[in-house]
């Protein structure tokens, strides 16, 4: 394996804790005229999540709003303050660098993965890669992982993909590349059936890593 991609939230921060707070305070109890289920939602760019929200079961704010409040609930609850960083992801980072290349890709927008970026010192980086910044669908669809593979000059079965989400796991896997489901307190029900293997929490993230590309253990 040549490459490590990482989703960020939840799995090199625990955002979901905070997003589902929110789904459950507003999105679903407000927002949302049917009552989906949060694996549908989970993984999903927030734009395209909406989209996907008013098609199957309608909605009762526009997408302006929707978009709006995402953005503030980023700003001022979720990754300034709230967050906490994945255990041990530093000195992860700093033993993959030294043997493949290391990317962040995930459905957040950049300006929410700059925020992760600085308050934890996660660069360098190789690829850091938004949903927002391809022309096709995201996630569950496999286009922003087989970008990530082009845009480091790479195969997508020469990458490993670290995903919590079902809808991740999911684009992970069409992309053909080797996915690793990352099981947390918060997503237990989640449906990994997708990945090639699922690991639950850093200890076990790490040891497959270390039996993929050879890092220390």
């Amino acid at each position: 394996m040549d490459a490590v991609l990482f989703d960020m939230d939840g799995v090199l921060v625990d955002s979901e804790r905070f997003w589902h707070a929110f789904e459950d305070e507003w999105v679903f109890a407000e927002a949302t005229e049917g009552t989906p289920e949060r694996a549908e939602v989970t993984g999903r760019n927030y734009r395209e999540m909406y989209d996907y929200l008013s098609a199957e079961y309608g909605t009762t704010v526009s997408k302006e709003e929707f978009v709006a409040r995402y953005d503030e609930h980023a700003m001022e609850v979720v990754y300034g303050d709230g967050v906490v960083l994945m255990d041990g992801a530093r000195e992860l980072f700093d033993d993959l660098r030294a043997r493949v290349d290391v990317a962040i890709v995930s459905s957040a927008p950049q300006e929410w993965i700059a925020i992760v970026r600085e308050r934890f010192g996660l660069d360098p980086l190789d690829l850091v890669l938004s949903a927002d910044d391809i022309d096709e669908p995201g996630k569950p669809e496999p286009y922003i992982y087989e970008h990530a593979a082009a845009e480091l000059g790479l195969d997508p079965a020469e990458c490993v993909v670290v995903e919590d989400s079902y809808n991740g796991v999911l684009a992970a896997s069409r992309a053909g590349t080797y996915c690793i489901g990352y099981r947390t307190p918060q997503n237990q029900d989640v449906d990994h059936g997708a990945a090639d293997e699922v690991v639950e929490g850093p200890a076990e993230l790490r040891a497959a890593l270390a039996r993929l590309v050879g890092i220390p253990e």
